[in-house]
């Protein structure tokens, strides 16, 4: 048998969850072909596995990575660190925000409030065809799907305002959205506690999960609070999927802050008993109790009113920063107030271009008032300020990442500086510390995790398995050794342990490092 390339002597975890097994791979014009050990084959390119697992490539449920490859080579580093780790599929448009779609004359707006989120000249697409073209024309190692943001979707048709949509603009948000999942985007997100998504109520969200759900897709939420008012938001979230008809995920699940640590106990049990009772739900979990969002998210939702320009008017405007601090300090109606639930000196600056000195230091340790300290530093940097939030709680994390509905989204954030470590260690983390070291999950199980529940969850056929017949997407890693390598002080240092990355046939990471193979592109339900 000729084949392009042989994986051969390994042990195969094949995304099911079933115990490893010995098998050689083969890989023909990009697909697997499943092979007995020691069988006759001959190869292109040989890899010896001994001693290493061959798993299919991890997909990365939940990415920030949509405008990664398309900010030219001073961004290649950033786009480079998931597939370093393994990720050969990154779903992006996660938290109600993406690069599409809006109306045209829209466009010119959300680009210049979109550079917060993705950190550079980002293009905003009119439909999903468009996202994919220009991806197509952009090389990357690994694959990308994309889900549709609320939040984007809301801003190409409503613009920032804090308002409701008229009936006219919720039937126009309807059809790009079902414009876009007939173009192939994998489902509907939203970020509840970012404007302007946070500006949509109840009812529009029901009203566009309905669309997902004739598409079969899922609906995907961050949330509307994940601290103390999260079980009333994981409320509203099943009752937009049940109004819906929409397959339920809950992104980066967590209780985070003082008033909500230990609550996992009791979101967990709910989303069991609704699993129970045939509801389908899932959810996703990074292996970190530290979370990473932008510094404009600390402040209240009005504050953001109008976009990236409003807010840095306000800023500048004393009464309008007292105003921020009464809210912070006493709290907003429906409001997620991260700096009320744990404080300024829990909130680090990771990301800030202009005055790199400032990361990885508190906001609290700036000097002066942190709210003035905050709001100078967002007018230095036009908004674009990444932080790092130290507000979980690491048996919280520990009993997402057991709950057998979980599956594995680094949230990582492609942004220079010092970006969040998820961005590069996710995957590794857990094989390294929560499998090998506390044996939290077998090896199989979390492989699974990352593979074959995410393929089913987003309808990626042929992908997350080690199969006969299924895209060439593979890792090979060693159980022993592996771990993640990315630090808060060196966030993108690559994992040890991971021998090799194919993806679509090619070998596009050895030992770490990259090949010259750009084998990835815009991938389908």
């Amino acid at each position: 048998m000729n084949l392009d390339l042989l994986i051969r002597g390994g042990q195969v975890a094949d995304g099911t969850g079933t115990p490893l097994r010995p098998a050689d791979v083969g890989v023909r014009e990009g697909r697997v072909v499943l092979l007995p050990p020691t069988g006759e084959a001959a190869a292109r390119e040989v890899l010896d596995a001994a001693g290493l697992v061959v798993a299919p490539g991890f997909i990365d449920v939940h990415t920030h990575s949509d405008a990664a490859t398309l900010l030219g080579p001073e961004a290649w580093e950033l786009a480079a660190a998931p597939v370093r780790m393994g990720v050969t599929v990154e779903i992006s448009g996660n938290c109600g925000s993406g690069l599409f779609p809006a109306l045209p004359e829209r466009i010119p707006e959300m680009r210049a409030s979109s550079r917060v989120g993705f950190g550079g000249n980002v293009p905003i697409f009119e439909d999903f065809e468009g996202f994919a073209a220009a991806h197509a024309d952009a090389p990357r190692s690994n694959h990308l799907a994309s889900l549709v943001g609320h939040g984007t979707l809301r801003a190409g048709v409503v613009g920032y305002a804090d308002r409701a949509a008229t009936p006219y603009e919720l039937d126009v948000m309807c059809d790009l959205l079902d414009r876009a999942l007939a173009q192939g985007a994998a489902g509907l997100s939203t970020g509840l506690i970012y404007t302007p998504g946070t500006y949509g109520g109840t009812d529009e969200v029901v009203a566009l999960a309905r669309v997902a759900a004739r598409y079969g897709r899922p609906y995907v939420t961050h949330l509307r609070d994940e601290m103390a008012r999260v079980e009333e938001a994981l409320e509203e979230a099943v009752r937009i999927a049940r109004r819906s008809g929409a397959a339920l995920h809950v992104s980066h699940h967590k209780t985070a802050g003082k008033y909500a640590w230990g609550r996992t106990e009791h979101t967990l049990a709910y989303l069991s008993e609704l699993r129970a009772g045939g509801m389908d739900v899932t959810c996703d979990v990074y292996p970190y109790t530290e979370a990473s969002t932008s510094l404009s998210a600390m402040l209240p939702p009005w504050a953001n009113d109008g976009g990236t320009g409003a807010l840095l008017e306000r800023l500048r405007n004393p009464a309008q920063r007292e105003r921020m601090r009464r809210a912070i300090a006493e709290g907003v109606p429906g409001w997620e107030n991260t700096v009320g639930n744990g404080g300024w000196d829990r909130i680090s600056v990771a990301c800030a271009v202009r005055n790199p000195e400032v990361e990885g230091r508190t906001i609290a340790s700036l000097g002066g008032d942190p709210v003035d300290a905050a709001a100078e530093l967002l007018l230095a940097e036009e908004g674009e300020v990444t932080i790092i939030s130290h507000s979980m709680r690491e048996d919280d994390v520990r009993r997402v990442l057991a709950c057998d509905f979980s599956m594995i989204g680094s949230d990582g954030v492609p942004k220079p500086g010092h970006p969040h470590p998820r961005l590069a260690g996710t995957f590794p983390r857990v094989l390294g510390r929560y499998v090998r070291e506390q044996g939290l999950l077998s090896l199989e199980t979390a492989v699974a995790k990352m593979t074959g529940m995410a393929a089913a969850r987003f309808g990626l056929r042929d992908r997350g398995a080690v199969r006969d017949g299924a895209h060439a997407d593979l890792v090979l890693f060693d159980p022993a050794t592996v771990a993640d390598g990315a630090t808060y002080q060196d966030p993108l240092q690559p994992p040890d342990g991971l021998r090799a990355v194919v993806v679509a046939g090619q070998v596009a990471v050895r030992d770490g490092d990259l090949t010259a193979a750009r084998p990835g592109g815009v991938v389908t339900p």
